[in-house]
């Protein structure tokens, strides 16, 4: 159970701007390797600029209202379903272990939400140059939002996701290490983004979420 002994053991809870946890070690050697592998296109390539959402090319109202392809935006994201499963062995396990019950009992009762009846969504990411993401609350359907951040390339520590208080001060920066997590449940002010900043090659996340609308992992 990697991603429950990395909560347990090898996390820590922070309350400024707002509640969250941050933690290391979630991921196995092979699942990385996944997610660096992961095929997705680059905007810069497709005469597309980034407008400050993940949903980049229209997409972005239908992602917002919960569907889970993330609407228009399909050719830039790569959501993990049971129709792409096939490329991703590690990262099915690590699913499974998000999907069973000791595992989100405990986040249950960090973020004091009910996962009892929600789904698993598992989104590989891959940011490039000129990426940027303005502050934003996440949808109330997602009961849990986090990253965890692969850095094989010596990346800046300091692309990692910047958290705001309500006046939209930056207050922190999340690391951008390799294997580093983080992870809050959502709120009216729970504001997080990522300001304009270099990406050398390219920026590459795994985002895990908890959500009220289905997915094709439904927790045990």
């Amino acid at each position: 159970m990697t991603f429950l002994n990395s909560i347990l053991n090898n996390s820590e809870k922070f309350d400024i701007p707002f509640e969250h946890w941050g933690y290391s070690g979630a991921l196995t050697e092979e699942a990385i390797q996944e997610i660096i592998k992961t095929d997705i296109a680059d905007v810069n390539e497709h005469n597309l600029s980034y407008d400050g959402t993940r949903a980049i090319d229209g997409g972005a109202a239908e992602f917002r209202e919960g569907i889970a392809s993330g609407g228009k935006a399909l050719n830039f994201r790569c959501f993990v379903t049971k129709e792409n499963i096939q490329n991703f062995p590690h990262l099915l396990k690590f699913i499974k272990e998000l999907q069973s019950k000791k595992t989100y009992e405990v986040l249950s009762k960090l973020i004091k939400k009910n996962l009892s009846n929600s789904y698993v969504r598992v989104e590989v990411i891959c940011d490039r140059k000129g990426f940027w993401l303005k502050p934003h609350c996440d949808i109330k359907e997602k009961l849990l939002s986090g990253l965890i951040f692969v850095n094989k390339n010596n990346e800046p520590e300091n692309l990692g996701t910047d958290l705001y208080n309500e006046k939209l001060e930056k207050i922190k920066t999340l690391p951008y290490r390799n294997n580093y997590g983080y992870f809050f449940s959502s709120g009216p002010n729970t504001w997080h983004g990522m300001e304009k900043k270099e990406i050398l090659k390219e920026r590459r996340c795994l985002q895990v979420n908890y959500v009220t609308f289905p997915t094709d992992w439904k927790v045990d």
